[in-house]
This record gives structure tokens, sequence and C-alpha cells, in this order.
């Protein structure tokens, strides 16, 4: 098993170095972990909006400014344009394709946001003796779209996104409390129980087959609200340019996880 990286700085110099390819589950744990959305400036202001709109889902941590890919607030020396494992492109609401860095197709126009990420509530719950066997075999937690929607806002519409963890059924009630306490992580759990509430009909069907997407017969299925909820809303907004993180390639900033006590 690799060994996980436990300085936020090391990890992102790994990732400018393109030595660091996998997803971010179990690095750095305690270090907020970030969705990254990067839009044209001509559509940011909705985009801010929908997501101030929906917070649970889409948690805003950072505002970046136009044409600048440091995030100061989140680490000195952050430029996101190589800090993070894998970004995804889309031209026109079309998936382009992925890259390891973004520099070759920055513009000045682009404005960064930084959405929290239920990754930064990892460290918490190890340290509460939580059994999450997706970080023991080393795989991120799935994920899966629901049937509800969140509130749109101008061409800024999508259904939630949801992350679903198999919790130990007598630790259920633990896991709800500890995370409630990260609003910025998206907080607590948005449905615990029956799948088919939210949807959600099959587990073996989550979004491109990434992550565990099983249960064991001592678990109880719980699902938090994802920031793939934000990906989902700006491919519908159709910008002539839009980058995102890959799913469960986060950015990992130097600020400690938020947590209310």
């Amino acid at each position: 098993m690799i060994m996980p990286y436990q300085n936020p700085f090391e990890l992102r110099a790994a990732c400018r170095r393109n030595e660091f390819k996998r997803t971010t589950t179990g690095q750095a744990l305690g270090f907020e972990q970030a969705n990254i959305v990067i839009l044209p400036t001509k559509y940011t202001g909705d985009f801010q909006k929908y997501c101030e709109h929906n917070p649970q889902a889409c948690p805003l941590l950072s505002v970046g400014s136009p044409g600048d890919p440091a995030l100061p607030d989140l680490g000195e020396d952050i430029d996101v344009r190589y800090d993070l494992p894998l970004y995804r492109v889309f031209r026109n609401g079309h998936y382009e394709g992925e890259r390891t860095s973004i520099g070759e197709i920055w513009r000045e126009d682009l404005i960064v946001f930084a959405l929290g990420c239920s990754l930064s509530f990892e460290r918490a719950l190890i340290e509460a003796g939580i059994r999450l066997r997706y970080v023991a075999t080393g795989e991120s937690c799935a994920a899966y779209r629901t049937e509800r929607p969140t509130k749109s806002v101008g061409p800024f519409k999508a259904n939630l996104v949801v992350t679903f963890r198999g919790i130990r059924e007598d630790q259920v009630e633990r896991v709800q409390d500890i995370t409630r306490r990260f609003p910025l992580s998206h907080g607590g759990p948005v449905h615990t129980g029956n799948p088919a509430v939210l949807g959600i009909e099959n587990l073996g069907e989550n979004i491109e087959k990434i992550g565990l997407a099983e249960l064991s017969d001592d678990e109880v299925a719980m699902f938090w609200a994802c920031g793939v909820t934000a990906v989902d809303a700006v491919q519908a907004a159709a910008a002539d340019l839009t980058i995102t993180h890959s799913p469960s390639h986060m950015l990992i900033t130097d600020r400690p996880a938020f947590r209310v006590e």
C-alpha cells in the first residue's frame, strides 16, 4: 500500500511534478480538500448565487480574482493550474477530456471557485474509531446522481449528487453527530438508509464506477451532499470554457478542516 502524504504542500508539489495522479482520498488527513470550478467572469455572479442557494451541496471556501490562479486564503503557494492530480475540461457544456495541468489553456478572464469536500472530515471519523472500508482499501467513496433537484440560478441547474459510505450499524449515530460539525465539508448526511429514497436503485451503478460501491451485512448506507453537484450545474450552463477537478482528485489546501464544536 502506498503511504499517504501528510503535508499538503508536499502533495501539491508532487502534483506539479506530475508525480501524484491518484485520488486524494486519505491524503493529508485533517486539511480541507476542495472541489474546484473555474469559469469565465461573465458566469461567476450567477454561479456564486447558485452556491449560496445550495450551501450543503456547494459550500464556498474561497473565490479567486479574475485571471489569478492563486487562492492565498487557502495556501500561500497554491497555483490551481498545476496543484490538482487531474482536471476536467468542458467546452460549451460538452466534455472535452482530462488533463494533469491546465496552464496551456489558462485565460485572464477565468475565476476560481473552491468548494468544500466531504473527504475533509475523514480524519475526524477515523480518530473516532469509525470504520471506513474505502480508505482502508485505498479507494474513494462512490457517488450517485439523485432525483432531488437543487435550487436553480440563471443557467445553473442540477440534481443533487451524493457520496455514499457504508457505516457499521452501531456507529451510525456517532457518524451523524461528527459530520454535522463540518458544515464547510457538506455537513451531516442528507439521507441514511434505503438508497431508493434518493432514486438510487442499484449501488453498483455509481458515477463512472469510481469508489467502493458495496454494503456489507453489518453496514447501513449513508449519503452526503457532493461537490459533483456543482460540476453538473456548470456543465448545464454551457460556458465556452469550464474547468473542474476530476471526481475525487481534489485540491488539498493548507487550511485545517473547519469543525464546529
